[in-house]
């Protein structure tokens, strides 16, 4: 079967003239030409045969290549296609060597050039088939922020969202079709703009300003409890803080927080890193539904939610990386299918408060080994006219890494 190899070409709104020679000879080489309809129509000539993306695109995509087998395929992409683009998604499909990327100069590149913002100190978040609930997690003082929109709306939506965090004196500046001759330029205050975008290739460049409400988060571990809806079900900030540091979340690693809670584990170990996922499950359906809302508050919405008690919620799941036992140590079976999942060199945490759960651990810990650590939290509070310390219930950390094969 003959397996060509498909280009890629990245182009900008102003179409042909900003155009590399590589890239116009690849597309007057192309027998099928890929793109949306708006980047078909930027390309002249009609040698090629021109297929517009369905919507949906990605269940779609893998019949598409085949049924091209053996054609000089060009896929049009906006900008950069490994930046947010269907290259990344292609490279994924097919493998690396079975594409060939012409790149063009990213929206955000360009953004940043017209304000002069340096792009390794910017944060890019793309809201185009994301949710929006992402800003979140990089909305913070002093920072700017370059948002990819989709739509005319997606101004309205990004200012509604910082009003919302506090950060309403934020200066927006809306950038529409960049370097196109009728490129347009939008300027206003997040908590004051009502207007739609000026055409839907739209791109929102923040700079954050804390308004007097605003109350920033910092991406350390140990998040105040008060940053998280809960019903009382919940590890507290301290003992999170050292939960977290013995999960050590690394980039692009999976966790699963069994009997979540509030999710307060799940969501922190996702904030460490954009890359970083979890999966958080949970058997009562309105904290379920807690989590998912706190999970997007604090900018992670990627975050999984899975309804259902373990250890029977568990199947089907992706192996893990890393294990967090917050609630229902005791139920039969749970440790064993949770340390089997567990992939070579991950971790397990548990942590227990019940003599009941510490018996457990320690039955466990006598085979599988580890490193067994007691957290005893006090604070200040009143006592009549005076101040006494309040202690907390003392939690037992058990921590565990299995041996890579």
């Amino acid at each position: 079967m003959d397996t060509r190899v498909i280009t890629v070409v990245g182009i900008g709104a102003e179409g042909w003239d900003g155009l590399t020679e590589n890239s116009r000879e690849a597309l007057r080489a192309a027998e099928v030409l890929f793109g949306n309809q708006r980047q078909l129509d930027l390309v002249p000539g009609d040698e090629a045969e021109r297929v517009a993306w369905p919507s949906p695109l990605l269940p779609e995509l893998p019949g598409l290549i085949e049924r091209h087998e053996g054609r000089a395929v060009v896929v049009l992409a906006s900008g950069d296609p490994m930046f947010h683009g269907i290259g990344s998604t292609l490279a994924g499909l097919l493998g690396p060597d079975r594409i060939r990327v012409l790149p063009h100069p990213s929206s955000a590149s360009l953004a940043c050039a017209r304000l002069g913002w340096p792009l390794d100190r910017v944060d890019v978040v793309s809201i185009v088939g994301r949710p929006p609930a992402a800003l979140n997690a990089v909305i913070a003082p002093g920072r700017r922020l370059i948002v990819l929109g989709a739509g005319k709306e997606a101004p309205i939506i990004v200012g509604a969202l910082l009003a919302g965090r506090g950060f309403g004196p934020s200066r927006m500046t809306v950038l529409c079709d960049l370097g196109a001759v009728e490129e347009t330029v939008q300027i206003g205050v997040a908590e004051e703009w009502t207007e739609p975008a000026a055409t839907p290739l739209t791109l929102i460049a923040v700079e954050c300003v804390p308004g007097p409400d605003a109350a920033p988060l910092a991406r350390t571990p140990g998040l105040p409890d008060d940053a998280f809806e809960h019903d009382g079900q919940i590890t507290k900030s301290e003992v999170r803080a050292v939960t977290l540091s013995r999960l050590a979340p690394l980039p692009g690693e999976l966790l699963w927080d069994v009997g979540a809670g509030s999710g307060s584990v799940a969501i922190e170990w996702a904030r460490a890193h954009p890359a970083c996922e979890a999966v958080a499950i949970e058997n009562s359906p309105n904290r379920a539904e807690r989590i998912s809302a706190n999970a997007a508050a604090l900018g992670v919405p990627r975050v999984q939610v899975v309804k259902g008690e373990a250890p029977d919620a568990l199947g089907g799941l992706p192996e893990p990386d890393a294990v967090f036992i917050g609630g229902g140590l005791t139920a039969p079976g749970l440790l064993e299918h949770c340390w089997d999942a567990l992939k070579p060199g991950g971790r397990l945490v548990a942590n227990a408060v019940t003599l009941e759960s510490e018996a457990k651990v320690a039955e466990f810990r006598r085979s599988l080994g580890g490193e067994l650590i007691r957290v005893g939290v006090e604070r200040a509070a009143p006592l009549g006219g005076f101040t006494a310390w309040r202690p907390a219930m003392p939690v037992t950390l058990w921590t565990v890494r299995k041996d890579a094969e």
